[in-house]
């Protein structure tokens, strides 16, 4: 399987990418972000582009995937909706218009999170503007395409947030992983399952196209 990823310095998206590079099945992996991971490996290759919203000038080079993981986000806090829009839909949107034209059988996954709202209607802002995503995506004519939708990730295998504070919590929190497993295994995962998960779910499919964090510790 050749696949894309989008998002690759991010902490789930550094997870897709660990799982990939170790999994015999994914013969082939390119990651597009505007900036590179810097990691080196045989079946790894990095497209570094600044503007995500035109993919125009690497259309000769997004033909012939079978999968992408799309693993880009921000976070919505002090930030306008618009704003968040562009990023998060606009952005989503117009990447998944260019792949599902030029890899018709192309298997879409992409990570939103717990909370998402599919009714769009909700309050939340980010919760509304990530369910309209969800919901246009599988408008689309992919072979298949399933939303992930996790709760608390626990970072492991060297994985790191780009977020400070969210390094200082995983920091504290990390002896105490296995107990929040355990205690609750419908909200907490860890980094590793995610990875494994969308590419269970690329490779194999999955009965229902949004996967919440409840169904991702079942994988």
């Amino acid at each position: 399987m050749n696949v894309l990823l989008f998002g690759a310095t991010g902490m789930v998206g550094q997870s897709v990418l660990r799982e990939c590079l170790l999994d015999p099945r994914i013969k082939r992996v390119v990651t597009i972000g505007r900036n590179a991971t810097g990691q080196q490996h045989p079946k790894l290759s990095e497209l570094v582009h600044a503007n995500l919203l035109d993919l125009s000038a690497l259309e000769g080079e997004l033909s012939g995937f079978d999968a992408c993981f799309f693993c880009l986000g921000v976070s919505s806090a002090a930030m306008s909706e618009e704003k968040y829009t562009a990023i998060t839909y606009d952005l989503t949107m117009s990447v998944a218009k260019t792949l599902v034209r030029l890899n018709p059988a192309m298997t879409f996954t992409y990570v939103t999170g717990a909370g998402t709202d599919s009714s769009e209607r909700g309050r939340s802002m980010w919760a509304r503007i990530k369910g309209k995503t969800e919901n246009d995506l599988l408008k689309l004519p992919f072979k298949a395409a399933y939303m992930f939708r996790p709760g608390g990730i626990l970072p492991l295998h060297g994985v790191r947030s780009k977020t400070k504070l969210y390094q200082a919590v995983y920091t504290i929190m990390k002896p105490f992983y296995p107990l929040l497993e355990k205690w609750f295994p419908n909200s907490v995962t860890t980094s590793e399952k995610v990875g494994r998960a969308m590419i269970e779910a690329a490779i194999n499919g999955y009965p229902k196209p949004i996967i919440e964090s409840s169904d991702l510790n079942r994988f």
